[in-house]
């Protein structure tokens, strides 16, 4: 059986969409007139991704991480309790009501009925499920042990969507305080510094140094500020751009992981990847070598890539993971002696987990650090500023006064 995207016309005359399982589009259509609906059009899921998969604009389906999550835990439960594994995919497929999920599910069930193994059925589906997932079903398929194999993916997606959820909401209010921060600036420039040093320049007095800024700032505002956004866009455009050439993205990854407080959270965040990654997959009984390959391929930085290949070549010819990563030079010290002591004691996959861990919360513990000293930054940035107007207004007045006297 495959899975049919429909479009049908209900008894009350609405149009309505969905996805459902047929062995033909004939037998769809029947499906939906036996249910009392007009078929209108039928495509089927699978044609359709491959169709789209190899254009930008063409809604190749992906999943976030918090539907991978649900979708891989609610698979790992299913198979725990022995039901198989395209019944798992079905019940899945007709209990959610999220259509893309459905789209997805029903897609790689049609897959496994036609006589493809799971990992194979997930391939049709690259942007929904990444290549460490299908490496990591595939194993899991090997060993015979796929519901443990996926309670380990549930896992890993679960901590990878609970950090970027802490992060996003840790973000909220400095994002939102400096969007203020900059509307009132802006609105002060603009429409309240120019009506009260017009006040000044009719006088004839010289105006102190500060208030002069302040006017050439309100000007430039007034004047050219509308150009501003444009030209943040435009630059931020043409740097996208240059990164999309591999020898200059080479350069720009490798200038990141020096730079002071980027730095080190991008060589943490990198090597958490990675070992995180070689945890579940030298966990899910696939070689060491093999999993370095593939944890390399999910890192973000090209330089660490290209640095993790050649650790990878050291270890196939019979380095060790410890120096390999080591001789790299961007790995916490920690890390390397917590892989280091489960090469001794053959027990590199737990260890590997715990230096993933160990580095995470280190990083969370590092972002919490960050929001909370940048929400008063930015308090004191923005009281610095307008203590900076209400002076350079305030000057020209004491002036006069003196002036008076």
């Amino acid at each position: 059986m495959a899975a049919f995207e429909y479009t049908a016309l209900a008894t009350s005359g609405r149009k309505s969409r969905g996805t459902l399982e047929a062995d033909s589009a004939r037998a769809a259509r029947q499906q939906l007139r036996a249910k009392g609906m007009v078929p209108l059009e039928i495509s089927s899921a699978m044609e359709k991704e491959e169709k789209g998969s190899g254009s930008f604009l063409s809604g190749s389906p992906s999943l976030s991480v918090k539907n991978l999550a649900l979708l891989t835990r609610q698979m790992a439960t299913l198979l725990r309790v022995g039901i198989p594994l395209e019944e798992t995919l079905g019940a899945i497929a007709n209990q959610t009501r999220n259509q893309k999920i459905k789209r997805v599910v029903l897609a790689v069930r049609g897959k496994i009925l036609e006589g493809h193994s799971f990992a194979l059925a997930l391939g049709n589906f690259p942007r929904a499920f990444p290549k460490l997932y299908r490496a990591t079903v595939e194993a899991g398929e090997h060993s015979g042990h796929l519901d443990s194999v996926l309670e380990r993916l549930g896992d890993y997606t679960e901590g990878q969507q609970q950090f970027r959820q802490k992060v996003q909401l840790a973000l909220i209010y400095p994002v939102v305080l400096v969007f203020i921060c900059i509307l009132v600036v802006t609105g002060l420039m603009v429409y309240v510094v120019p009506d009260v040093i017009e006040v000044f320049t009719g006088t004839g007095q010289v105006l102190p140094l500060a208030t002069r800024i302040l006017m050439s700032m309100s000007d430039f505002i007034s004047v050219w500020g509308w150009l501003v956004p444009p030209a943040l866009g435009a630059t931020i455009f043409g740097i996208v751009l240059m990164l999309r050439r591999p020898a200059i993205r080479y350069r720009f990854h490798h200038r990141l992981l020096d730079l002071p407080i980027i730095g080190w959270m991008m060589r943490g965040t990198q090597s958490a990847r990675y070992v995180g990654t070689l945890a579940i997959l030298t966990g899910s009984s696939v070689p060491l070598v093999q999993a370095m390959g593939i944890a390399g391929g999910v890192m973000s930085n090209d330089f660490l890539k290209d640095r993790l290949d050649a650790a990878q070549k050291s270890v196939r010819e019979g380095g060790s993971l410890r120096k390999a990563l080591e001789d790299i030079g961007y790995f916490p010290p920690m890390m390397i002696y917590m892989i280091a002591s489960g090469e001794s004691s053959g027990t590199l996959d737990e260890m590997l987990q715990r230096a993933a861990e160990s580095q995470e919360q280190d990083l969370q513990g590092a972002v919490t650090a960050f929001v909370s000293i940048f929400e008063p930054l930015m308090l004191l940035i923005m009281a610095g500023i307008v203590l900076f107007i209400v002076m350079a207004i305030m000057m020209p007045i004491l002036s006069m006064n003196e002036l008076v006297v």
